[in-house]
């Protein structure tokens, strides 16, 4: 396993910085990102009372 050069991000400022490439901070936007769309699935599924794939016509 690699060892990473990057010091840890301790400043909040800097954590919340949108920054693109293989950055900490694009990883973190990313996870925020996933969990907004994984909650917005869920609640189409419980909402509609149908799979996303189905809410939209895909199958």
């Amino acid at each position: 396993m690699q060892q990473s050069n990057t010091p840890p991000i301790t400043n909040p400022e800097e954590r919340n910085a949108w920054k693109t490439g293989l950055t900490p901070q694009a990883e973190i936007w990313n996870g925020r990102l996933a969990m907004i769309g994984f909650v917005a699935a869920l609640l189409t599924e419980i909402l509609a009372n149908q799979g996303v794939l189905h809410f939209w016509g895909l199958m």
